[in-house]
């Protein structure tokens, strides 16, 4: 049992998010109140959800820059949609929902057909997707926001699914909570459990020796992509729904702390290795060390410290699990 473990992609986060839980909870009482849990449990869901999908990606062998900005620019063509036409909310988030998947699979295929490294193709996509997200919302407002959702039509019941909350024992705690621990059930499941699970350790691992294998490479890689665009639609319409409004510059730099917290959850930069719940638990590191810095009212800039160490530390551990499961292999 004990070789099982040590060889798990996220064993080495479930460590650090233990030794995260301990620190806080013994510097500030706050941390582990029902409220102090409901507020770094709802800042890892709306991280780890795009996470666990860059995970998956990663595992696959790619990156997603874009993943950050298209969580704003889902959002903003539901409430242009929604609050300047006079579209049904639900119509208005298919649209946006297709509009996602259109421009992950755009990246997917341009990796595959022209063999450009996804780093450069999907920074193509983020600053094609900011400077559109700036343009057409400026020219369409005479601003850089979106607001008014409250009144739409649709937006009660779309509200209900995407951004009510839930009272257990007299504290909130919102559903997005939900939302992040069912995508990262759902992505184990299909990562670990089903034939295309195999397929994408197999094409991160070696994109060549899966394709000599019947590996369809090329559609694998591109429904990784399609897949971090429909989750960073999942964010969007949540983050929409709930404040009812949204920036055209948010989710700038979201796309980093995607990948970093894919890393800190096991995922290697090479691909072929991780695992999706392993990203859940590095987005839920990421959440209790945010809010605990604030609950113990250090000054933020302690965070990107913190970040930088936690990344380092990450990339170490992951390769020493990584040398250790191939050992266990042979």
């Amino acid at each position: 049992m004990l070789h099982r473990l040590v060889v798990r992609p996220e064993l080495g986060a479930a460590l650090g998010a233990l030794l995260v839980f301990g620190f806080f909870s013994t510097i500030t009482g706050q941390f582990l109140s029902p409220l102090g849990a409901a507020t770094w449990l709802d800042d890892s869901a709306t991280l780890g959800i795009v996470a666990v999908a860059v995970a998956l990606l990663m595992i696959g062998g790619e990156f997603d820059l874009s993943a950050g900005v298209m969580t704003a620019s889902t959002a903003l063509v539901t409430s242009l949609l929604a609050v300047r036409l006079g579209w049904n909310v639900w119509a208005a988030l298919l649209v946006s929902l297709l509009l996602a998947l259109a421009v992950g699979a755009l990246n997917g295929w341009l990796v595959m057909r022209t063999g450009l490294p996804s780093f450069i193709v999907t920074l193509g996509s983020f600053l094609a997707l900011q400077g559109l997200n700036l343009g057409v919302t400026r020219a369409v407002t005479g601003t850089v926001q979106v607001s008014g959702m409250r009144a739409t039509d649709g937006y009660t019941s779309a509200g209900s699914l995407f951004a009510s909350t839930m009272d257990l024992g007299g504290t909130v705690f919102p559903t997005s909570i939900v939302w992040w621990l069912g995508v990262t059930a759902v992505a184990s499941v299909v990562l670990v459990r089903t034939r295309l699970g195999n397929w994408i350790f197999a094409v991160g691992g070696s994109a060549p020796s899966a394709r000599q294998v019947g590996v369809p490479v090329q559609r694998t890689k591109i429904l990784l992509f399609m897949t971090t665009s429909a989750a960073a639609w999942l964010v969007g319409s949540i983050n929409l729904l709930r404040y009812t409004t949204v920036q055209a510059n948010q989710g700038v730099g979201l796309e980093f702390q995607y990948i970093i917290a894919a890393v800190i959850g096991g995922c290697l930069m090479t691909g072929g290795f991780g695992s999706a719940a392993g990203a859940a638990i590095g987005a839920l590191i990421f959440g209790m060390a945010r809010q605990g810095i604030v609950f113990a009212r250090w000054n933020s800039d302690w965070f990107m410290l913190f970040l930088g160490l936690m990344l380092i530390s990450a990339v170490l551990v992951n390769n020493t699990f990584r040398r250790r499961a191939e050992r266990a292999r042979r």
